[in-house]
């Protein structure tokens, strides 16, 4: 497969993910609207280095500080080529935290992560909870901040949507998970 379709067919299984769990499934429920208009913007990274992920990350920052809400409102960066184990992942996310601080972004940004072994602390790597952060490729989310807080204002009761989203996950039929999951349960 010659880069390009690569690109594409990661952006289609992140689309994929994107429309049928995150949103077909209710985990976000600030995605759809922006989805509909076209303000999420699926970016797929050639990256092969911790290094060049920043690189490209700090470029989508930047894209997305220049870029009115109105127009772009989101950015998911894929990352098919790098950071493919979980462990190798979440040491990576101290990185981009301190990124974010160095270069000015904290507080105008914040980065939500997923990755297809995506294990929360203290829970066995099959626990269906695993679930609601479990992607097709490992990625990194760019939200604004700003934006983030205006949607919780105006959602009832946003401290329970983790629980909620846990619940969700664990109520799934095995048929289900592989419907939604194949990249897990294919």
């Amino acid at each position: 497969m010659d880069r390009s379709a690569f690109e594409r067919q990661v952006a289609e299984d992140v689309a994929r993910w994107l429309d049928d769990v995150v949103i077909g499934e209710n985990l976000c429920p600030f995605a759809a609207r922006p989805r509909v208009e076209g303000r999420i913007r699926i970016h797929v990274s050639a990256a092969t280095t911790e290094e060049a992920v920043l690189e490209d990350m700090q470029k989508e920052l930047e894209r997305l500080s220049d870029t009115p809400v109105h127009a772009l409102e989101t950015t998911v960066m894929a990352l098919p080529e790098v950071l493919a184990d979980f462990d190798d992942y979440n040491q990576f996310l101290d990185l981009v935290d301190l990124w974010l601080q160095q270069f000015g972004w904290e507080g105008e940004f914040q980065v939500a992560s997923f990755h297809p072994d995506y294990q929360f602390a203290d829970t066995e790597p099959d626990d269906a909870g695993n679930l609601t952060n479990r992607s097709p490729w490992p990625l990194l989310h760019l939200i604004r901040e700003e934006s983030l807080e205006a949607a919780l204002a105006h959602f009832p009761d946003p401290e329970n949507i983790p629980a909620r989203n846990v619940q969700r996950m664990e109520s799934l039929t095995a048929a289900e998970r592989q419907k939604l999951f194949p990249y897990l349960f294919g």
